[in-house]
């Protein structure tokens, strides 16, 4: 069957030339053939302000400055969204990987307005629903006790690192994601005070750029810190790890979206700049290894984790999607062996997103976080070693309530990547890996991103992170916990599962 495909980009442009053109046109109407044709003068004229005003002077709407007044069908469209969609299509809580309900609240948060709701929750409440539980007792939140968590502190390092809040903004590239949209997060991360996982597309120009604090991601490749047969280059670890916004390093072993695939960065999106901060040729697919080239067991990845930490002096994690539980536990106890801990694990849930990845992999490897989180914890407790270490986790946690219930289940910490995106105004438009990401979000052609005003999205993020931390704590309280330290998975309740 033929998909009838509408390029926007191109007849937005032949509009907004097409719009003053048509001023003249009926302007020479006008004045050699009948005054009349001067309405369409003064309508095309006042079109044209419009249009100069969306595309060139407002900032809060990246589809408005990309596509000028087409772009104002959109919101025109959206505006009535709710009832075609209660009569006609998908419901506020049908679309995939996130509701319209779920999106609606991040952009409350990130534009600082309310977001509270009425009449009930449009969610379902089944023998398949998680919920937090609440105290009879909840504690003012003027006894709760400040959120504080230090990396590194287990191995007594000199380089500890402390964060503050308990939300990161996940690993996201300059490749994956523009130029405008990398400054954005990262400019926000540090309005914000929280850091943020650069990623890997090898040394983070523009993440630096923000001076925020970095998580500097090394992946199977090590774009930025390899030789050219792939292996860690330790000289440039260490020139890198000695830069001040550089706090710690992240060895990714595996992903959520794409477990047991290296990363994959199409080539429509590899620019020159890209090329040389990566070390890649253009014009060509970009496939990390499935594996680092150091890392083939237990034995040897623990070893490497110990190399990390002795070059770059810096707190080291591991991030990893969970597949076998025994293989975890062999990983756990060859670090037992050794002697050797990463300063953290980053367990990244099955339901993680990614810009670009097999759509077999994204629907049917990996555990879900929810499944995966728990076990971890477990193993870590069984072998007695949980407090050699912290452990944060990913997928999906974009809400207060979802990161609470992972740290309720063992996370000190949580990431969100997607959380962000929407916070700069990502509308789940599923393009992510075309390059033609209409809010210039994922996206490098520059007629796009400039759509993306980094000074007014930046203080989204900040919102963003402000509102979280709010509500966060009043969950908490309502918890009764005072502290993140708190929690229990006894403050969760799981359907199916025996509770005290």
């Amino acid at each position: 069957m033929v998909r009838l495909a509408i390029d926007l980009p191109k007849i937005a442009k032949v509009t907004n030339t097409a719009i003053p053109v048509l001023i003249i046109v009926f302007g020479l109407a006008g004045y050699f053939f009948s005054f009349y044709f001067h309405f369409g003068t003064v309508f095309f004229f006042l079109l044209t302000l419009i249009n100069y005003y969306y595309r060139h002077i407002q900032k809060p709407h990246a589809i408005l400055r990309n596509f000028g007044i087409l772009g104002q069908m959109r919101y025109l469209i959206e505006s009535v969204g709710p009832e075609f969609r209660q009569y006609l299509y998908a419901s506020d809580t049908e679309e995939r990987p996130f509701s319209r309900v779920e999106r609606a609240e991040v952009y409350r948060k990130s534009k600082d307005v309310d977001s509270s709701s009425s009449f009930g929750s449009l969610l379902n409440f089944d023998e398949h629903e998680i919920k937090l539980r609440h105290s009879m007792y909840p504690v003012d939140k003027k006894d709760s006790t400040p959120y504080s968590l230090t990396f590194g502190e287990e191995r007594g390092i000199k380089n500890t690192y402390t964060i503050t809040k308990p939300f990161i903004i996940s690993a996201m590239s300059f490749g994956a994601l523009g130029e405008h949209a990398v400054r954005s997060l990262a400019r926000g991360a540090r309005m914000a005070g929280i850091p943020m996982n650069t990623g890997e597309g090898g040394y983070p120009k523009y993440h630096l750029k923000e001076k925020c604090d970095l998580i500097f991601q090394m992946g199977t490749a090590k774009f930025g810190v390899r030789h050219k047969d792939g292996r860690l280059d330790d000289a440039k670890l260490a020139r890198l790890a000695k830069n001040k916004h550089v706090k710690m390093i992240d060895i990714k072993l595996s992903q959520g979206a794409k477990p047991g695939k290296g990363g994959l960065l199409p080539k429509e999106k590899i620019t020159k700049e890209i090329s040389e901060l990566r070390g890649v040729p253009m014009g060509k697919d970009v496939i990390s290894p499935p594996h680092h080239l150091e890392c083939t067991n237990a034995r040897t990845t623990v070893k490497f984790i110990d190399h990390v930490q002795r070059v770059s002096e810096l707190p080291v994690g591991i991030k990893l999607c969970l597949g076998s539980e025994h293989e975890f536990r062999e990983l756990v106890e060859e670090m037992k062996k050794q002697n050797i801990f990463p300063d953290y694990i980053n367990i990244d849930g099955a339901e993680g997103g990614t810009g670009a990845a097999p759509k077999s992999f994204m629907d049917d490897m990996g555990i879900p976080l929810f499944k995966a989180l728990p076990l971890v914890q477990q193993i870590l407790i069984d072998e007695g070693v949980r407090d050699r270490l912290k452990l944060v986790c990913g997928g999906k946690l974009i809400s207060p309530g979802k990161q609470l219930m992972a740290m309720a289940m063992g996370a000190d910490a949580v990431y969100t990547a997607r959380g962000f995106m929407l916070a700069v105004g990502c509308i789940q438009a599923l393009q992510c890996n075309k390059n033609t990401c209409p809010v210039g979000i994922t996206t490098h052609e520059k007629d796009l991103q400039a759509g993306l005003v980094i000074a007014d999205k930046a203080q989204r993020v900040s919102n963003y992170v402000k509102n979280l931390e709010h509500d966060f704590i009043e969950l908490l309280a309502s918890m009764g916990c005072k502290s993140v330290k708190d929690l229990t998975p006894e403050r969760v309740y799981v359907p199916g599962k025996a509770h005290a």
